[in-house]
């Protein structure tokens, strides 16, 4: 009795034990799993640790030996084909130099330039004068910068007015009137704000800002002139001629009067109730009107400007008074806006 009572304590100890050995599974490696392994190892390459997968199933699961032995020969092959991690993010947002450990870049005392197939001499402290500029930046050693055949540092921009660049770094020497707005234009790609700063208050960059701030008055002004350019150019197209005309009106009044109202108000300013100045509202038959505008400015001022601007473009105008608008408002007051034929020509 104690024998059986032994073997079966025995036997139930081995029934539990059987059940824990069932419940845990090893799956062991493909044979070409293996293979690849050895054939690694003759390559005399690096490989991770081997894992060993475990796979834990619940007791009354009906889970087929060779699904486990599948799934688990699945994962040994995933752990082969799967590269190595990336790396963390935080190392990414480095600088790939310092995760390198590679110096920045050394320069001579003495730098040979080509801008744009002009050679330029300097030294480095010169093209360092200023920080914060793209020079500056360019070498400080934290860039790549090409080179040409002959070993000079390249720098891909017209070279016409760079010598006025280095002229100023050098020693604060400013260009001649005629080059000071392509100098200008070259300093802001450069970013040198100090040559920016003496430019502007130079001429005729300043002359520029006194004109600009009358022009600021009429924000129609850039809109208007692009007319006058189209309507010209299509009427000259239609009629197949060398030149077109057309007729501008330019004011400086904020309202239409009449010579008789001079004297009484002693100025081209004066007030009018909405409903008198809904009498006055009209629009001349012309092309194009400029103003009312109110500054010590007068037409003859816009007319140059508007003269000025054209030939910056490269178009020929020229400018005569024809006469006013002799549209009639209400009792004995007329318009009396002066109207002026401009004369576009395009060869």
């Amino acid at each position: 009795m104690q024998q059986n009572g032994s073997s079966g304590s025995n036997g139930s100890e081995g029934c539990g034990g059987a059940r824990e050995r069932q419940a845990l599974s090893f799956s062991p490696l493909l044979p070409a799993a293996t293979t690849r392994v050895r054939r690694f190892i003759q390559e005399r390459r690096t490989l991770p640790l081997p894992r060993v997968m475990v796979v834990f199933s619940a007791a009354g699961d009906a889970e087929k030996p060779g699904d486990a032995m599948s799934s688990s020969d699945s994962v040994a092959e995933d752990d082969f084909r799967k590269p190595a991690s990336p790396a963390p993010s935080f190392a990414l947002s480095k600088p790939l130099r310092s995760s390198l450990n590679t110096p920045e870049q050394e320069f001579a005392e003495v730098i040979s330039l080509n801008v744009g197939g002009t050679y330029f001499t300097t030294r480095l402290s010169t093209l360092r004068r200023y920080e914060d500029t793209m020079l500056s930046a360019m070498f400080s050693g934290r860039h790549y910068i090409p080179r040409d055949a002959e070993g000079r540092y390249f720098i891909d921009r017209d070279g016409t007015y760079f010598a006025d660049i280095l002229n100023f770094l050098r020693e604060g020497e400013l260009p001649h009137r005629d080059r000071v707005r392509a100098v200008h234009r070259e300093a802001q790609y450069y970013a040198i704000g100090p040559l920016l700063d003496s430019l502007e208050d130079t001429q005729p960059l300043t002359g520029e800002k006194v004109r600009q701030a009358f022009l600021d008055l009429m924000p129609y002004y850039r809109d208007n002139l692009e007319r006058i350019v189209e309507i010209a150019k299509l009427r000259a197209m239609q009629k197949k001629a060398r030149f077109a005309k057309l007729k501008i009106c330019v004011y400086k009044e904020e309202m239409p009067i009449t010579p008789y109202e001079r004297p009484l108000f002693n100025s081209l300013r004066f007030e009018r109730s909405d409903s008198e100045a809904k009498l006055f509202e009209h629009h001349c038959e012309v092309d194009v009107s400029f103003g009312p505008w109110e500054a010590v400015a007068d037409v003859y001022d816009l007319l140059h400007c508007i003269v000025s601007d054209l030939a910056e473009r490269g178009i020929t105008a020229e400018q005569q008074c024809i006469g006013v608008c002799d549209k009639h408002l209400i009792n004995h007051y007329y318009c009396k806006r002066p109207i002026y034929e401009f004369k576009i020509t395009w060869w």
